[in-house]
């Protein structure tokens, strides 16, 4: 008989079986139909161009009599030459707005006084000062990384941003997450569930069945009039009150594949002001069409190891790829994810996956420097930049006091992460035995059985079915030269097979 067993049965020794999960993930994830709000916008290899009028003799002194209650001022706007009356502008931030610098961060709405003003189908947007980050790309190379790589996110590009017709330096222009955002075929599709971002302090923490508790950590982002946070409180349920049965509890409301990859990326860029870290900066989408909840990340500017929680530089470049903000109890999600062997082996599958081909200087120094080539005028005639020019050039290779370096960063990272992934299985770049006469499969399609033949007999081999989200299904070892398996209690569909090394695609026909 078939027996559902996780990942940890069975020693990870390759990262060929990733390609699989990574197209599933995609598939479960995204639409196949295409995006059309901000695509033009977002799609522009250019800065763009913002120009804010205030008719008011004291704006600034309104913007910031405003920003307590979130209070939008009205103003006129003209974005790459299309001209919009009567917006909303307001301050935001917390670190970022504090600084004692006339450059403050933005957001926008064209909507706030005059409904159905849009910018290429955006609505609302973000402009972000560039706070603590002399090289102006971290948010901007993180995000495009979540975006390349099917994680729910913000798409970000550069604008240079002038105050009554003054130029106030270059922002990076990002999206709000919202019902545009949802709605997006490329996102959800689907704008109707509840949006909550995980701030001030959303830790996940279980505070009881009541709904008090919750409303000082959490904001309920859309719904707001029927302001029912049940889904919330289920979900928050099931992860700290499952006891052993975190896996069976969480699949039930939560897209875990989704999360996970999203968990690898704060890690890969060691963005500790997040979840993993200072425990906010997140939001979490109730999708109605699947009755889960979905991982959306937000506020990545801190990456690249800049939000230190009181650790050096090198410690951040080595910072396990199972870190969890001390003590892991305040950290519920991870902390009790870690603990079952197919959510840690995904993790790892993950991080070893994009250690192959994507987190390399090879892959990201030349995006790096065309990115700088893009801006750097612009950079030089920011005057109220918090670095120099100097700083802005040097912290594109090299540390600029406890700044780290983004290409440099990258190599240290890489070869910390390189080392532990070693140690739990995955040697990225090793070549293993694949060839098609060393280990032979069949028959494909299968029916009640699969049998594998070995090109050599031994104790050392072994057999695995998995199913397209990394979950062991079957395994055997001790196969001798030979093996037949019954896969009759599989439901028809599609697999992985691994036979020793070799991984093949079977599907499976009852």
């Amino acid at each position: 008989m078939v027996t559902e067993q996780h990942l940890t049965n069975e020693p990870m020794r390759s990262t060929k079986l990733l390609p699989f999960l990574v197209l599933l993930f995609i598939l479960k994830t995204h639409s196949s139909r295409s995006q059309t709000e901000g695509d033009a916008f977002f799609g522009m290899p250019q800065v763009h161009d913002i120009y804010m009028s205030f008719p008011q003799a004291n704006y600034w002194d309104s913007l910031v009599a405003y920003m307590p209650a979130e209070q939008y001022l009205k103003a006129n706007i003209t974005i790459d030459g299309t001209a919009f009356t009567d917006v909303g502008i307001k301050f935001k931030g917390n670190s970022s707005y504090s600084n004692p610098s006339q450059k403050k961060p933005f957001k926008i709405d064209l909507n706030e006084f005059v409904s159905g003003q849009k910018i290429d189908g955006l609505k609302k947007f973000n402009l972000n000062n560039g706070f603590k980050d002399p090289s102006f790309m971290r948010e901007k190379i993180a995000l495009d990384f979540y975006n390349a790589h099917g994680l729910a996110a913000p798409r970000c590009a550069y604008a240079r941003v002038y105050l009554n017709g003054v130029y106030w330096g270059l922002y990076t222009f990002v999206e709000e997450v919202n019902k545009t955002f949802l709605d997006d075929d490329n996102r959800f599709g689907n704008k109707q569930g509840n949006l909550f971002k995980g701030d001030p302090s959303g830790d996940l923490k279980w505070l009881g069945a009541g709904l008090s508790p919750y409303y000082a950590k959490y904001e309920l982002h859309t719904n707001e009039t029927a302001n029912d946070w049940s889904d919330l409180i289920h979900f928050i349920d099931k992860i700290n009150n499952s006891g052993s049965f975190v896996y069976d509890s969480l699949e039930t409301v939560f897209n875990t594949n989704s999360f996970i990859s999203q968990w690898a990326a704060l890690n890969v860029f060691v963005n500790l002001d997040s979840y993993i870290g200072s425990g906010h900066n997140y939001f979490v989408y109730h999708d109605t069409l699947s009755d889960k909840f979905e991982w959306i990340g937000w506020d990545v500017n801190e990456s690249f190891g800049n939000f230190n929680m009181g650790l050096t530089n090198t410690q951040l470049q080595n910072l396990s790829m199972f870190h969890v903000s001390s003590p892991a109890s305040s950290r519920p999600l991870v902390q009790k994810m870690l603990t079952v062997p197919a959510y840690r082996n995904l993790l790892i599958s993950t991080i070893c996956q994009w250690m192959e081909n994507d987190f390399t200087n090879a892959a990201l120094d030349p995006k790096i420097d065309s990115l700088a080539n893009a801006i750097r005028a612009d950079v030089y005639a920011d005057t109220k930049k918090f670095y120099s020019n100097a700083d802005f050039d040097n912290n594109l290779s090299s540390d600029v006091g406890m700044t780290m370096g983004i290409k440099s960063f990258i190599a240290a990272r890489r070869t910390a992460l390189l080392a532990e992934l070693a140690a739990n299985g995955c040697n990225v770049g090793v070549e293993e035995m694949q060839q098609e006469d060393a280990v032979r499969i069949y028959p494909n399609p299968a029916g009640e059985s699969i049998t594998v033949d070995f090109k050599s007999s031994g104790p050392e081999n072994t057999l695995s079915v998995y199913d397209l989200t990394g979950r062991l299904l079957l395994y055997k070892e001790n196969c001798g030269s030979s093996v037949q398996a019954d896969v009759s209690g599989l439901p028809s569909g599609m697999y992985i097979v691994k036979a020793n090394s070799h991984f093949q695609k079977m599907e499976i026909l009852h």
